[in-house]
């Protein structure tokens, strides 16, 4: 006698649908016990160790501005320890500006006049490539560097949105589509720019009805010459805010559609995300096949394709796996000085942070076995301030 009973069909829509609708109910449940009590992301203070790090001074130096009394006056924790908001870092920054004139570049790296906007276009065709952990803790980074920097989440997906405290199918957030739709809902970039909880760090979230951006081009393209520019439309609407930032870090869907080459035009630098193994490297070639093709075309038709720079980073890489360093050798004697010199090893303090929707730099120290979080937090700078020498290169610093 069969002991299982048969099955029974159903719907697929009613069931996906309650299913959404559940897990939507208990996300959103978890954020609002993690961020109580308006289910809004804040910050944690940094240390002086920390702020020391990321000014580029010696905690020596910082030590003696408070015992002095000169710049923001840090809090007082158990152990006499001192910790400073990054809003007082940005503080900070002001006054060591203002009082060392000859490096206020170094304290205040903002964009001088001739410097051009940095679009960074984070790209990979293959899922789980790490991609938008990268962008979102190098936006995270440039701004606890004093960077002024806007995300942009281009996934419908929303998971950039997801880790900086936005639940797109709750809160009603706009996205890029507001901004690069064809029709006369059109809304300027400025209208759909929202804070996040780092000073310094804007965000574009994203939701579904940016896939919409998919279907309405090819009918734009059909019906005049707008949309058979549509690859100019995010460089243009950037241009109304400009002067707001130094910085754009554009998470990428992985996929090379409409979204992807809009964003990819606009850009002046391209970060490629690829895990160190045969089938996602094959996959980055198809990629880089197809985007080369795509990218000959509509530059035919008038886009611009020049880049300061393009790099690949080597995502979730296990210094232990042979055949990863094996993989890695091969990549490097094809790609050399292209590839960054920093991989982004495999941690499970990235993962672990994730489960609370928040990023190795929001977290402190001691929420994690120390040694774990060392390696990964020093790995992640090093990776970081790897791309900011670039970004500064571009504008023509050493």
């Amino acid at each position: 006698m069969n002991a299982f009973s048969p099955l029974q069909s159903f719907e697929l829509d009613d069931k996906i649908l309650r299913q959404g609708a559940e897990i939507s109910r208990k996300l959103n449940q978890l954020r609002l016990e993690n961020f109580p009590p308006s289910a809004k992301k804040t910050l944690r203070q940094f240390s002086v160790a920390e702020v020391a790090h990321y000014l580029g001074v010696t905690p020596s130096n910082l030590k003696r501005l408070y015992l002095d009394g000169k710049g923001p006056i840090p809090t007082t924790m158990s152990g006499n320890r001192k910790f400073y908001t990054a809003e007082q870092m940005w503080e900070l920054r002001r006054y060591l500006a203002e009082t060392g004139k000859s490096e206020a570049k170094k304290y205040v790296p903002e964009r001088k006049p001739g410097d051009k906007l940095q679009v960074i276009a984070v790209v990979n065709f293959k899922g789980g490539s790490g991609k938008t952990t990268t962008a979102a803790h190098l936006a995270q980074h440039l701004a606890l560097t004093g960077h002024r920097v806007l995300a942009i989440d281009l996934d419908p997906q929303a998971s950039l949105s997801a880790l900086h405290g936005f639940q797109p199918e709750l809160d009603e957030n706009p996205s890029l589509y507001d901004t690069i739709r064809y029709d006369d809902q059109r809304k300027p970039i400025a209208d759909i720019i929202l804070p996040t909880n780092f000073p310094g760090l804007d965000i574009i979230p994203a939701n579904l009805e940016l896939q919409e951006y998919e279907y309405d081009t090819p009918l734009a393209m059909q019906a005049g010459s707008e949309g058979k520019r549509f690859f100019t439309r995010l460089g243009k609407a950037l241009l109304d805010v400009d002067e707001r930032y130094d910085v754009v870090i554009i998470d990428c869907p992985p996929q090379l559609g409409y979204l992807s080459l809009t964003a990819l035009t606009a850009s002046t630098s391209v970060l490629i995300t690829v895990h160190p193994q045969m089938l996602d490297l094959m996959s980055m070639s198809q990629f880089l096949l197809m985007m080369g093709n795509i990218t000959k075309t509509i530059k035919q038709a008038g886009a611009d394709v020049r880049l300061d720079w393009l790099r690949y980073l080597i995502t979730r890489f296990e210094p232990s796996d042979v055949p990863q360093v094996q993989m890695l050798g091969f990549m490097q004697s094809m790609l050399a000085e292209e590839i960054l010199k920093t991989p982004m090893v495999k941690t499970t303090a990235i993962s672990d942070a994730g489960l609370t929707k928040r990023s190795l730099y929001e977290l402190d120290r001691s929420a994690f076995n120390r040694d774990t979080y060392d390696r990964a937090i020093e790995c992640m700078d090093g990776v970081n301030f790897e791309i900011q020498g670039l970004i500064h290169r571009a504008w023509g610093r050493i």
